[in-house]
């Protein structure tokens, strides 16, 4: 995909990219320059809610307890 940056150096991000990235309307971009490559990565307005479910399944308070009882057994 090929954008054009106009004369006061905006751009636009392509509609594909906005409905694969969840990018929406006051969502911040994140510019990082390695010197060899520009990378932008979508950061939502709110990205605790974004964040929100993202370790559904991963049995966390499980591993958790299981965790908190070997500490136990150990002291």
């Amino acid at each position: 995909m090929r954008t054009t940056v106009t004369k006061r150096a905006q751009t636009v991000v392509p509609a594909a990219l906005r409905e694969r990235y969840g990018i929406k309307d006051g969502d911040f971009l994140e510019w990082i320059d390695d010197g060899e490559i520009i990378k932008v990565i979508p950061i939502p307005a709110d990205p605790i809610e974004a964040l929100r479910g993202s370790a559904r399944g991963e049995r966390l308070l499980e591993r958790l307890l299981e965790s908190r009882r070997q500490d136990a057994e150990r002291e």
